[in-house]
């Protein structure tokens, strides 16, 4: 008799990862919470859920993401559905949403009677702006005070990211529009109007080793690399923000460990001032934010 005990016994995935794909088997199996796995470890299994079981062990052990196999990415204080059209949304990136964050509650502060306007560059599955999105939801005074603008030029990962506003129920509070970069703008419209751009561009050199190792493998190439020397999107975004932020407005954005220098750099040559760089929780730089 096949049991939850039994496969957890079996299988050559690690433990962590082999109850994070049951769990998720189980809840979709049985419509029983993810919880129950635990207590219900010697109810005996369907042929169904034991062939749906075989054919994520061997995903996973052939390297798949378990984002992409359970179609969910816990972000900040949300859940994300990711498909392998997005790139898996990371710790480090909620750098970016916690400095907006601040950002946001210091205008509010300082300018009470005007609407915020905030700008994600390169979406993807929606997580910056859509973790804001909820976070300002919280804090009822402002979520009606903030509005959020997120572009990307894929438009399998727009779709993504309108899905994931429709499950959170933001689908007023977030405007998408497809397009690279600063292009997706209508110009006359957005010069000069944002508080607060945001972006986790593609940063990746062409040819490192990293995309050829563990869910970089799986992941959209375009959403890692820019396919040269892994600042080419950096720049682009740095050297526009002038014409898009109001000012005093703030430029944040993600960039790889070894990239500090040349962001800082960047940034100066932008005209860009008041420059700080912020580390994630391994100790590494990964975000630099400046003012227009």
């Amino acid at each position: 008799m096949s049991t939850i005990r039994a496969l957890l016994s079996k299988t050559d995935l690690p433990a962590t990862e082999a109850r994070s794909l049951l769990a998720y088997l189980f809840a979709r199996h049985f419509q029983l919470p993810k919880s129950a796995l635990i207590s219900r470890a010697e109810m005996p299994l369907t042929q169904d859920f034991l062939t749906a079981w075989h054919d994520l062990e061997v995903k996973r052990l052939a390297g798949e993401p378990i984002a992409y196999l359970i179609g969910t990415r816990p972000f900040h204080q949300i859940e994300l559905t990711v498909t392998a059209a997005v790139l898996i949304p990371r710790p480090e990136t909620e750098l970016l949403v916690d400095l907006a964050l601040s950002e946001i509650t210091l205008l509010r502060k300082r300018k009470p009677n005007r609407t915020l306007q905030i700008l994600d560059l390169g979406t993807g599955s929606g997580a910056i702006a859509l973790a804001i999105a909820v976070a300002l939801g919280d804090l009822k005074d402002l979520s009606n005070q903030v509005q959020i603008v997120a572009t990307d030029a894929s438009v399998e990962a727009l779709a993504i990211a309108k899905l994931n506003t429709e499950r959170l129920n933001l689908a007023k509070s977030v405007q998408f529009l497809a397009g690279s970069w600063y292009q997706a703008l209508p110009r006359d419209l957005f010069t000069g109007a944002f508080d607060l751009i945001l972006s986790n561009p593609p940063y990746i050199q062409s040819g490192d080793c990293h995309l050829q190792q563990g869910d970089l493998r799986f992941e959209p190439l375009g959403a890692l690399s820019d396919g040269a020397d892994g600042l080419t999107c950096l720049r682009e975004i740095i050297n526009g923000a002038s014409r898009f932020l109001r000012p005093q407005g703030l430029l944040a954005v993600e960039h790889g460990y070894d990239q500090l220098e040349p962001v800082l750099a960047m940034m100066a040559e932008a005209g860009l001032t008041a420059v700080q760089s912020y580390a994630d929780l391994a100790g590494h730089p990964r975000v630099v934010s400046a003012r227009n």
